[in-house]
């Protein structure tokens, strides 16, 4: 059926604007709960031939909401069509799971943990865009969310902090600033005893500091950060491990590399005691210190984390997501540091490819992974010439 209705609708890849995408589906029935058995899916799905549109004429099933697929396969299949205009379709096959064979469960089961029975509005839509990197559109439920709140509501301060986000994400350092600021006012001023809420908001106004290059505006807000957790005792509280990470990036910057990997190590040891072995965040830390394997010179060390950094985001994050993109960019530097420049041209283009995808073309990362990319060029020029 789906070949078929490909066929008849070539004429809308003609241009370019559409590609054909096929999902094959193996469904196992028996993964289906049944009796109250909780080890199966209490998502069923229905063959509905005789209720659909077709009556009959094709076969349609109807999968529940929420049901959990394994991604087996993506492949490329040239249309079976004789013709010229013969199109290339992508085929996706994947098997449903039951609810507690799907390799992420943990993962799963952690971030359903964090936003138990979350009503859905402006600002949850936006938060799930935030986290798969569409920043775009986090920015749009946002601003509508704004623009729906009378100016004295509670919640103005942690949404303040999520447009602080997405233009601190689209590399508009000023304007995540300002944002960050506002968010920072109105904590102060209405709960100055929450070191969780304003101690991460001092953190976040580091990190965009510390982009801007002003290192020590972004230390002494980092410092600030710290110094609140500690005064409440709370020094093994998660957000403790993304100051530890971000003080870390400093030292880095200022080229302390031993100093660097301690303060890393210490992030990665808080985040192993509150998250799941797949959870984005580990992916982070193990991205970070295999940053810095890489200055130390531990070249099989730095490759060893972020093949690790790698898997992790390969199984937690969207596709094109500008993390999986950085971790590519720095295994593709350590080859480049090994002079194995074929491999690491190979790494630079996969980043590359991701973040023009998903990065605005002005944006930093986009700009630098460009001339990277031109470097290895250059570099294996001179080389094949020898």
């Amino acid at each position: 059926i789906a070949e078929r209705f490909v066929e008849q609708n070539m004429h809308l890849c003609a241009s370019g604007d559409y590609v054909v995408v096929i999902f094959e589906i193996e469904a196992d029935p028996t993964v289906v709960c049944m009796n109250n058995d909780k080890t199966k899916n209490r998502r069923p799905f229905a063959q509905i031939d005789e209720l659909s549109y077709y009556c009959g004429e094709e076969s349609e099933v109807l999968f529940m909401l929420g049901s959990i697929f394994r991604l087996n396969e993506i492949s490329g299949d040239q249309s079976s069509s004789s013709s010229a205009d013969a199109t290339m379709s992508i085929i996706i096959r994947m098997t449903l799971c039951s609810d507690h064979d799907n390799d992420l469960k943990q993962l799963y089961d952690h971030m359903k943990n964090k936003h138990p029975q979350e009503k859905t509005n402006l600002l949850s839509l936006g938060d799930v865009m935030l986290d798969m990197g569409k920043f775009d559109l986090a920015g749009k439920y946002y601003r509508r969310w704004l623009n729906e709140l009378p100016s004295n509501d509670p919640s103005l301060c942690a949404l303040y902090q999520r447009l602080g986000r997405v233009a601190d994400a689209k590399g508009e350092y000023d304007t995540s600033l300002e944002w960050y600021q506002k968010s920072l006012e109105i904590d102060m001023r209405t709960r100055p005893s929450d070191h969780v809420n304003i101690g991460n908001t001092y953190n976040s106004i580091g990190s965009v500091h510390r982009k801007k290059g002003d290192r020590g505006r972004a230390l002494e807000s980092y410092n600030r950060a710290v110094s609140l957790f500690k005064q409440a005792h709370d020094e093994n509280h998660p957000k403790m491990a993304m100051f530890y990470n971000n003080i870390g990036l400093i030292y880095q910057e200022e080229e302390k590399y031993f100093e660097e990997l301690d303060f890393y190590e210490k992030s990665l040891a808080i985040w192993k005691k509150h998250l799941p072995a797949d959870h984005p965040k580990l992916g982070t830390s193990y991205n970070n210190i295999g940053g810095a394997h890489q200055c130390l010179g531990h070249y099989d060390l730095a490759l060893d984390h972020y093949n690790r950094s790698l898997n992790i985001r390969l199984k937690s994050l969207p596709a094109q997501h500008p993390n999986i993109a950085s971790t590519y960019e720095n295994m593709g530097l350590v080859y480049e540091d090994k002079n194995e420049l074929e491999q690491a041209l190979i790494y630079m283009k996969k980043a590359q490819t991701i973040y023009e995808l998903a990065l605005p073309l002005n944006h930093p990362n986009v700009v630098k992974i460009k001339n990277d990319v031109k470097r290895v060029e250059d570099k294996l020029k001179i080389k094949n010439k020898k």
